[in-house]
């Protein structure tokens, strides 16, 4: 198997009809939590300002039409590797084959300034991750 191209990637269906849920969950006022992996800042800065560079309108009462307020927090997991290659090889029945994994450390672009985001390890337990994502979201 391949990995796909940035063009490849950018017309994924799954990724529009992900994007289209969650502008329709954000508009109306709601909070959303996406995993993805948006290994890109132009990904990145698709969730915060739309496909077509707009921030989508809200539906929220009392800030109808008013463009939505979208504050992205990436959680920003990293680890060697090493160490994610035998967390994948061990998943069974995962969607994205191993030997794909190369291509996304290629790709990744990780965040930095301005990005609001959080930088953790995944050597840390899941405790610890959860306990990290839920002080930096008060």
């Amino acid at each position: 198997m391949m990995p796909m191209t940035t063009t490849q990637r950018r017309i994924e269906r799954r990724w529009g009809k992900g994007f289209h849920w969650m502008t329709r969950e954000v508009t109306s006022g709601q909070y959303v939590v996406l995993a993805c992996s948006a290994l890109k800042k132009v990904y990145r800065d698709i969730l915060i300002r739309g496909k077509h560079g707009v921030p989508p309108k809200s539906d929220a009462p009392g800030k109808e039409g008013k463009p939505a307020e979208v504050q992205l927090l990436v959680v920003y997991l990293s680890g060697s590797f090493e160490v994610i290659s035998g967390r994948l090889l061990k998943r069974k029945g995962h969607f994205m084959p191993s030997e794909l994994l190369q291509s996304q450390f290629d790709t990744l672009e990780p965040p930095s300034d301005p990005e609001n985001f959080i930088h953790i390890s995944v050597d840390k337990s899941l405790p610890e991750i959860i306990a990290i994502i839920m002080e930096a979201l008060k």
